[in-house]
């Protein structure tokens, strides 16, 4: 069995040694594991890493469309036949791809395995655990409890579903991971902790929630024709955060605001409100009664 892991990168030369080797060091006696790098052109110290970097790893430094391009380039480029996808930031745990090799050995009636995962600092130090949870695909509409970098799929998936869609920059993982439940994939949960995903205040996901939720929402509206309430209410905290924080304003202003974006956004992305999302909001009146 070969494994290819695709790693997408821009200006990540703070991470990306530590990306690689966490590569390099996994132990593969009774199967090949293959890694590129897909780089976006970066101009920081990342090429010169890659250069140096031993043993040597494929990669390509050029301006790309980003990193769904990224990683859809190098799904193109490689042939495993298990598909593993690292961002240039986060790292694999000791022995992680030989178990999972292990877990598709065992298991071939499944096509996708997630394991446990850790949110780790700039230093590599685990500070909480991901909030992973066994497969099921209406909690996933409600909350993604899919570790991106613990996840590792079949190529056929790919042959058969198609690749990333490349007009999504934050939630491109999560809109296929529902894609793929949607059409009846199996997904299967791995108890192990396999990978660390690094979360830091340049952290492009942490830099830009209203964008990132925006889009969350966006795609929900596309693959389904609305959007769970509970994602509203998510963009709506999000905008208000960004907007108020929780310093200096009244909790009356702060719940007058939520309620406000919240209808907003439902009649943005579903047109109306629902009774599940009426009754959440009715139910913070006597809280305003009382304050």
């Amino acid at each position: 069995m070969k494994v290819s892991i695709i790693t997408p990168s821009y200006n990540q030369g703070q991470f990306i040694q530590r990306t690689l080797q966490s590569v390099a060091s996994q132990t593969a006696p009774d199967f090949e594991i293959e890694h590129v790098v897909f780089d976006g052109g970066s101009t920081d110290n990342t090429v010169e890493i890659l250069e140096r970097f031993s043993p040597p790893v494929r990669w390509v430094s050029k301006k790309d469309k980003g990193q769904t391009d990224a990683v859809n380039q190098g799904i193109h480029a490689t042939d495993g036949e298990i598909i593993g996808w690292l961002n240039s930031d986060d790292v694999y745990y000791p022995g992680a791809i030989a178990r999972v090799v292990a877990f598709f050995e065992a298991h071939p009636e499944v096509d996708v395995v997630y394991g446990m995962a850790d949110h780790i600092d700039i230093d590599d130090q685990a500070f909480e655990s991901y909030p992973t949870e066994p497969w099921d695909y209406e909690r996933l509409k409600e909350i993604c409890f899919i570790c991106q970098p613990a996840l590792f799929f079949r190529r056929k998936i790919v042959e058969d579903n198609g690749l990333l869609d490349e007009s999504l920059n934050y939630c491109m993982d999560f809109e296929y991971w529902l894609r793929l439940g949607r059409k009846g994939v199996r997904f299967a949960y791995f108890e192990e902790k396999l990978a660390g995903s690094r979360m830091y205040a340049e952290n492009k996901t942490l830099g830009s929630r209203v964008k990132v939720f925006k889009e969350i929402n966006d795609m929900f509206k596309k693959l389904y024709g609305n959007v769970p309430d509970r994602w509203l209410l998510n963009y709506a905290h999000v905008v208000v955060s960004n907007r108020l924080g929780t310093l200096n304003h009244s909790s009356i202003k702060i719940t007058l605001e939520l309620g406000l974006r919240s209808l907003l956004a439902a009649l943005r992305w579903n047109h109306g409100v629902t009774p599940a999302m009426k009754q959440t909001l009715l139910a913070r009146l006597p809280k305003l009664k009382r304050t």
